[in-house]
């Protein structure tokens, strides 16, 4: 069973709401080491002092803030710790705001909640709170020698922690060169899109997606463990779209069959 990774209270005015969070997510990716390619070794990095040249050793590396060229304060683990003041393990609820004012490109990382040691109580009447009102809490918690923004939202019968980016931390979509379009689409262009989207509606079911190219690099890796060579396909050239329309309407048409043998299968 997996164990928590936090542990604090939420605080809602006068109201304390021992919790403990836990990983909601983890990584699948493929994961390479490096090697070389003369002999298949494993390569190795070591850390070298730039001062005298000697290996350090990890015990002996600590954490710096250059504020001088060449010139660095060290912080300990403590020192660091000590930033976070006394509130380290409370997560202080600054306001409650509708679920969905918040913009997901502010979301970072997901984690469960669940209630602390004698939380069960006062952990029921926040999720039940937020539930009905359709709200989200927003605090501040330090979490691994950070300070975070977290958004805290129940998720059927249970709560999850949103960590939040600051505004600050938000590329602007004004900030980026991209090419606005100099002209509006045409009506009927739009309503043929619009039915185009409207006909690939489906309930979202995160289990009817898989990580394909993940499945495909661990197919490769097979096949080249067993002494296959691996050739890489063409790259097909990309297609233009010269009449919007016909494709908008072949769109549909094909979606549309694709929908109607699904319906027949199940």
């Amino acid at each position: 069973m997996p164990r928590s990774i936090w542990n604090g209270t939420i605080a809602v005015g006068l109201v304390a709401v021992p919790i403990k969070l836990y990983s909601a997510t983890e990584s699948k990716t493929v994961s390479f080491h490096e090697v070389h390619a003369k002999d298949g070794a494993r390569v190795e990095h070591r850390r070298f002092c730039s001062k005298d040249d000697d290996e350090v050793p990890y015990e002996e590396v600590v954490k710096g803030f250059e504020v001088a060229p060449g010139e660095f304060v060290v912080l300990d683990k403590d020192e660091i710790a000590a930033a976070a003041g006394e509130r380290s393990k409370v997560i202080d609820v600054e306001a409650c705001v509708c679920v969905d004012d918040v913009d997901p490109v502010f979301f970072d990382k997901t984690y469960y909640v669940g209630p602390g040691d004698e939380g069960e109580a006062p952990y029921r009447v926040l999720h039940a709170a937020l539930d009905k009102t359709g709200r989200a809490a927003l605090g501040r918690f330090t979490f691994h020698n950070r300070e975070y923004l977290a958004a805290i939202r129940p998720l059927g019968g249970i709560l999850v922690l949103h960590t939040v980016r600051f505004a600050d931390e938000v590329v602007a979509p004004d900030d980026i060169e991209v090419r606005r379009p100099s002209t509006r689409p045409g009506d009927r262009e739009v309503e043929m899109a619009a039915r185009l989207v409207e006909s690939m509606h489906e309930d979202f079911e995160p289990s009817a997606y898989e990580d394909q190219h993940r499945e495909a690099v661990l197919a490769m890796i097979a096949r080249k463990a067993k002494g296959e060579t691996i050739e890489a396909p063409e790259e097909a050239p990309a297609e233009d779209t010269p009449d919007l329309m016909a494709a908008l309407q072949a769109s549909l048409d094909a979606h549309g069959g694709r929908r109607r043998r699904k319906k027949a299968r199940s």
